[in-house]
């Protein structure tokens, strides 16, 4: 055990050294510095739970934030958690400083917002500062979410919080013009349209580097399908290498830090299920600003099950986009589409990825998926002034049935570290399989997204990348007694079960008698576009 030096300030002003045994705490705590004190220690010092520490070690520190046990940590010794100690490189016999620390003056912009005032682009670029440096509490993070979900941002100060994330990390740099991105609202599985368009845009010749996120609450994300065919973690020279090689990357952006403050932030968010408007526009506007695009698609899916219920709400976002895409420098489409059942029929990261590479290889499946990728792909086209108004889809489907994305696709796996040999066959996907059939007869109104998520990630997904759903049915199909309605994959029997249950216990499908879904032969997704 090494030992700590804690340095704190009596009453006097006197200067007190005191000495700790370090126990190192094999706990993770999600990107937080903590230590604990006994509560002996603790009240000594005169400090109180969520205090903030500076702990120090040689040339390096970090602000922490202080438990207190009354019976893990013994009086004179500090408990250091797992990440802290990670990156203070913390050894046997080290001896580390610890200073208390006074609350930040951003607390005191938190309350201004919280007290409905209009922060400034100093105050802004000072908390996300904070953010970044770990010194502010996950209380003041929440009051600070809470604070833009209950009072608003005005445009300036979605601006201002859109330019303080994208400079709180990296930026990737592009010679070749113009620079295309997508963006999906999200909350809709299956929805792997990334994988399809990144492609057949490149094929034609343009640019598009797509940094993606990991799975968050859903059965996967676009970087964990990427990932089960090519390496997605690239540094910032390899994103760039990859790029002017191919023209084009799917990649996780968490591995190069792109617009870093947005992680910290989605953390705070993602367990309350809050998604202040504000916070959203600068989110998914400071990613795409940090891979340096030029012309966006935003996707918006609505209805039960998405993030987004109605058109109207739908509208009025999407215009919101456009405005501050303009503010931004950033030419900003939006496109609204369904989102009350899944988008192609694989859900699960080796699933999808299997039914990308089934498509790209003219195989007649996920119409949906499909029709859908080829519309976003043809407006980004249009946009970036590809092709004339109302052409690009063309371009798509040329590019998509020629063959073209799919040599494109393969040449992206290549460059990224993956084997551009691969089929859709070579995709392993889970071992072990139990199909759920129809208990009654009638037509499908409506699929439950949330359920059917639920289902794959019980299964194992997408940290068990083969583990996921496939659906045999959709939207508006008419379906008979006894009918294969979807299976569920996964290589673990104890998830499988578990799965199984929640798929037997829940009701994840309203059949009706009458016609109140799509017809079965009309498989293209309702667009509206927004411009």
């Amino acid at each position: 055990m090494g030992r700590i030096t804690i340095y704190g300030q009596s009453t006097s002003g006197e200067i007190m050294e005191h000495k700790f045994k370090v126990k190192i705490i094999d706990l993770i705590t999600n990107g937080r510095y903590v230590v604990a004190l006994s509560e002996t220690d603790a009240k000594d010092l005169g400090m109180s739970p969520l205090d903030r520490v500076k702990l120090a070690f040689k040339d390096k520190s970090i602000t922490a934030i202080l438990d207190i046990s009354k019976a893990f940590i013994e009086a004179g010794n500090i408990g250091i958690f797992f990440e802290a100690a990670q990156e203070l490189e913390i050894e046997k016999d080290s001896i580390v400083r610890i200073e208390p620390m006074e609350k930040p003056v951003t607390t005191s912009y938190i309350k201004m917002k919280l007290d409905k005032s209009t922060l400034t682009g100093q105050q802004i670029f000072a908390i996300i500062k904070d953010v970044m440096n770990d010194n502010l509490s996950d209380v003041e993070l929440t009051a600070f979410i809470c604070a833009l979900y209950i009072n608003g941002m005005t445009d300036q100060e979605t601006i201002f919080l859109c330019e303080a994330i994208v400079k709180s990390g990296s930026v990737l740099s592009f010679d070749k013009k113009p620079i295309l991105s997508k963006h999906s609202i999200g909350g809709v599985p299956g929805n792997r349209t990334s994988t399809l368009i990144v492609p057949i845009i490149t094929a034609a010749g343009l640019t598009m580097p797509k940094t993606s996120s990991r799975s968050i609450t859903s059965p996967a994300g676009t970087a964990d399908t990427m990932e089960v065919l090519a390496p997605v973690a690239l540094s910032k020279s390899e994103i760039e290498r990859v790029v002017r090689q191919t023209g084009g990357c799917i990649v996780w952006g968490g591995a190069v830090n792109l617009a870093a403050a947005d992680d910290k932030l989605i953390r705070i968010r993602h367990p309350l299920r809050l998604d202040p408007r504000g916070a959203l526009l600068a989110s998914i506007l400071a990613k795409k600003k940090a891979e340096g695009a030029t012309h966006v698609l935003i996707d918006i899916p609505i209805g039960r099950g998405a993030k987004i219920l109605t058109k109207h709400d739908a509208d009025i976002l999407a215009k919101e986009f456009i405005s501050l895409g303009t503010k931004l420098d950033m030419n900003i489409q939006c496109i609204v589409t369904p989102g009350y059942d899944p988008i192609g029929a694989a859900i699960g990261p080796a699933l999808e990825a299997r039914e990308t590479l089934r498509i790209l290889e003219g195989e007649k499946v996920s119409p949906d998926l499909v029709e859908k990728s080829l519309v976003m792909s043809g407006i980004l086209f249009e946009i970036a002034g590809k092709t004339a108004p109302g052409k690009g889809k063309a371009l798509a489907e040329e590019m998509l049935s020629s063959g073209k994305a799919l040599a494109k696709f393969k040449e992206i796996i290549k460059a990224q570290g993956g084997n551009p040999n691969v089929t859709s066959k070579d995709v392993v996907i889970g071992s072990m399989t139990y199909t759920v059939l129809s208990k009654e007869e009638g037509r499908i109104h409506y699929i439950d997204t949330e359920v059917i998520s639920a289902i794959a990630i019980a299964a194992g997904a997408p940290n068990d990348k083969g583990a996921g759903i496939y659906m045999h049915v959709e939207k508006g199909d008419k379906i008979i007694k006894g009918q294969r309605l979807f299976t569920i994959y996964s290589d673990s029997k104890a998830k499988l079960d578990t799965a199984k249950e929640i798929a037997e216990s829940r009701q994840i499908l309203d059949l009706d008698r009458i016609i109140l879904g799509r017809s079965s032969s009309d498989n293209r997704p309702y667009v509206y576009d927004v411009r």
